[in-house]
């Protein structure tokens, strides 16, 4: 998923506890949904961006010398105005983006 493209806020905004409760009927079930996605795409930006900071990476060990790569920071800055990923895993779950099911309903309605 392109996380540059989702239009959501980028800071938290106070939400009503049930619209969380709405969706599974159960809010402890509905925030470890959003803890999981979240985890997901936290995990997938964080694999992003270490790609496209190896792609300046020097192969010198240079300790004496800091050098300042300033495709690096601007790479960097970008990924920092970003939305976190909690707020675009509540996007999604509130906007029904995200598929989830539980196994111990699903087994017990068979």
């Amino acid at each position: 998923m392109d996380y540059k493209k989702v239009k959501t806020d980028t800071e938290a905004v106070t939400r009503t506890i049930r619209d969380f409760d709405a969706k599974t009927s159960n809010i402890y079930e509905s925030v470890a949904i959003i803890s999981k996605r979240s985890n997901q795409i936290s995990l997938e930006m964080k694999e992003e961006l270490n790609q496209k900071i190896q792609e300046f990476a020097t192969s010198q060990d240079n300790l004496e010398e800091i050098f300042e790569n300033r495709e690096q920071i601007e790479i960097a800055r970008f990924y920092e105005s970003l939305p976190k990923p909690t707020l675009i895993a509540v996007h999604e779950f509130m906007n029904d983006k995200i598929y989830y099911r539980n196994p111990t309903k699903a087994d017990s309605e068979f």
